[in-house]
């Protein structure tokens, strides 16, 4: 009898740790590769689904692919063409494909049905400079049938750092007919890589760089600008939508042209402590100009860095996340879910984690028949995160709904957040349990741009739903244009007590709703975190010990570190000690500890043989002169504490004596 108590009690004691184990997101949505034959390079530029359910996969090498049964375990590839030039972007509408090529938009025909096409038609050719960096990506199928391309910027000679407009329609979104008539649409781009149609509207992603402070979801009405100034020498055209010049915006901007005394250029660097300029404060200087902010931004080096194809969730797809969207990102090789709404007439939205661990950089995505998701991905030009060069991938659920945020909305006094399955509600009922910060981006001339503004916000009371599947936030001193940052960390499920598979949304406040803000008489206002700590008795004389690191306060903040503070250690921290810095800090979004991704492995780095302060000096003001064999320049990162930055930096000079392995429990390369 003992001895089946006692297996008893260890069967419960196992199964209540495990209920306690949170799933993960691969719990719920796998990753497939989809097999190509041997010896076939999958670049992918563009994906399409067909009508009888075949795949169209365009590679960045020029070739064109009909996968048929593509969601079998051997589905047949056939070449439908070749020989184009850098193809990112494909289509299929009314029995022809369609295509952006690096200098025009071409239909591709298979008039005499052998299944290779025998017609390739120029709908309309755009012009070239003949810059490596003059991307055409597209075609979107508008609503009215018409398609939609967009157009990269190209960068300067001696101004290499800086993107120009050298040909018309560079840095502009055009609409083009099937009888080859072209209407400028907008401009404002700089690498607009993602294309995609939400309710009938067009949206695109555009990449981190020069006033681009990080990516983001651009909502693309027509005459409007979106940020980036080279595309405006085209607006004196007969034919252009946007009436905002370059000397307009030189009159009230500062592009940062500077020479050094023997008449050279100085490439822009980022100032700490200026008081910079915002997007959004061009609405205010160019009241006449349709000025369109990101209708959600994706914080760089979290939700990407180079950001890719829009796609909607079809009904039925996904679960309780159809209808919204999936973003990819080429350089962390993973999708981010965007949900919007509609305030004030203006599109915002909030931005979640969804799948990471894809092989190689997530370019283009498209869902078959069966629900599943392609991906296409490629590294070509950037660098990415995952092991290989290039891939097509599928990802399936598996049908079980994950404990997640399915959205969050604006409210006049806060933000409501809607849950795919119920709350514990006494976590959800604990102030203690949220965490709310709002920071937002500068716009200048420099490559990118560190967070700014930064600020925890107060919390003043949660109520959650008779249901559990909602719960209304009070949050003061909301900012209109800013990014808020709602981490959900102490929230738990009904079932299992489980956390959230991803606890922190990304929501951008362009408005505040009106409406009826909660009593707080109807609301919790209970926190856990709040009770005062016991002060700590001192001999006379002598100073109370200072808070530890990390603690938190009476309000569940942690404090802020000192400007300045060092850090002493007796010895190197190790990977566990520091990983929690590296993806907070955004490090590990382009650096592994032996792999090179888009920046150099730690491991490299502490080859070079600096000093912890002479990579504190380049945390805060890199020099990309330094690694001349990398395409992607480091922003400079003012915003990483000292403290941290040390820690940071005493880590990967220890690799160098571990050989890039003790201190990680990673393998050599």
């Amino acid at each position: 009898m003992k001895n089946i108590l006692t297996t008893l009690l260890t069967a419960a004691t196992l199964t209540a740790a495990l209920a306690q184990e949170s799933p993960k997101e691969e719990d719920f949505f796998k990753i497939l590769k989809v097999t190509a034959p041997e010896g076939t390079l999958l670049e992918v530029g563009g994906m399409t689904v067909l009508p009888d359910g075949s795949l169209g996969v365009a590679t960045r090498r020029g070739d064109v692919w009909i996968v048929e049964n593509p969601t079998s375990r051997q589905p047949f590839f056939r070449k439908f063409a070749s020989g184009l030039h850098e193809i990112l972007g494909l289509t299929y509408k009314d029995g022809a494909f369609y295509c952006a090529q690096r200098g025009e938009l071409t239909k591709m025909i298979d008039s005499d049905k052998n299944g290779k096409a025998d017609i390739f038609e120029t709908v309309y050719a755009w012009p070239l400079s003949g810059h490596y960096h003059e991307y055409s990506f597209g075609p979107k199928i508008a609503p009215d049938g018409q398609f939609f391309v967009t157009g990269n910027v190209a960068f300067g000679d001696e101004e290499w750092w800086r993107g120009e407009s050298r040909v018309p329609w560079r840095g502009w979104t055009m609409k083009i007919s099937e009888n080859g008539t072209m209407q400028p649409w907008a401009t404002g781009m700089r690498s607009p890589c993602g294309l995609g149609i939400y309710e009938g509207e067009l949206f695109y992603t555009d990449n981190q760089g020069e006033w681009m402070g990080s990516g983001g979801v651009f909502h693309v009405k027509k005459g409007s600008f979106t940020g980036h100034p080279a595309g405006l020498r085209w607006t004196g055209l007969a034919n252009s939508p946007v009436k905002f010049t370059t000397e307009q915006f030189v009159s009230k901007i500062d592009e940062r042209r500077r020479r050094d005394e023997n008449g050279r250029a100085i490439k822009p660097e980022n100032v700490v402590n200026e008081t910079p300029n915002l997007l959004y404060g061009l609405k205010e200087m160019f009241p006449s100009v349709d000025v369109q902010t990101p209708a959600v931004w994706l914080p760089h080096g979290i939700l990407g860095i180079s950001n890719s194809e829009i796609v909607e969730i079809p009904q039925g797809a996904f679960g309780p996340f159809s209808g919204q969207l999936l973003v990819g990102d080429q350089g962390m090789s993973k999708i981010s879910r965007v949900f919007m709404e509609k305030v004030n007439g203006e599109y915002q939205g909030g931005a979640i984690e969804f799948r990471n661990g894809f092989r190689s950089g997530v370019l283009r995505m498209a869902f078959a028949k069966d629900g599943s998701l392609f991906v296409g991905e490629t590294n070509r030009g950037w660098g990415s995160a995952g092991e290989a060069n290039e891939g097509l991938q599928r990802v399936t659920w598996n049908g079980a709904v994950p404990f997640e945020m399915r959205t969050v909305k604006a409210m006049p006094d806060g933000f409501e957040v809607e849950f795919t399955k119920p709350v514990d509600r006494k976590s959800a009922e604990d102030l203690a349990s949220y965490r709310v910060e709002s920071f937002l981006y500068k716009y200048h001339a420099v490559y990118g741009s560190p967070t700014i503004n930064k600020e925890a916000l107060p919390l003043r009371g949660v109520k959650v739903s008779a249901d559990g599947l909602k719960a209304r936030i009070i949050v003061g001193d909301l900012r209109k244009y800013y990014i808020h940052q709602l981490t959900l960390d102490g929230v738990r499920g009904a079932e299992g007590s489980y956390s959230l598979v991803h606890p922190i949304a990304y929501y951008t406040l362009n408005n505040i709703p009106e409406g009826e803000k909660l009593a707080i008489s109807d609301v919790s206002t209970r926190n856990s975190a709040a009770t005062p700590a016991a002060p700590v008795a001192t001999e006379p004389g002598k100073k109370a010990a200072p808070a530890k690191a990390g603690a938190k306060s009476a309000t569940g903040a942690k404090p802020k570190l000192v400007e300045g503070q060092a850090v002493t250690m007796a010895k190197a921290p190790t990977y566990d000690e520091v990983k929690g810095l590296l993806t907070r800090h955004t490090c590990s979004a382009c650096h592994q500890a032996n792999k090179r991704q888009v920046g150099p492995a730690f491991a490299d780095v502490a080859k070079r043989k600096y000093t912890n302060d002479q990579i504190l000096d380049l945390i805060y003001s890199p020099k990309p002169k330094n690694w001349p064999d990398y395409a992607t320049e480091m922003p400079p990162m003012p915003q990483v504490p000292k403290a941290d930055a040390l820690k940071i930096a005493a880590w990967i000079n220890s690799l160098a004596a571990s050989g890039g392995s003790a201190s990680t429990g990673e393998p050599k390369p």
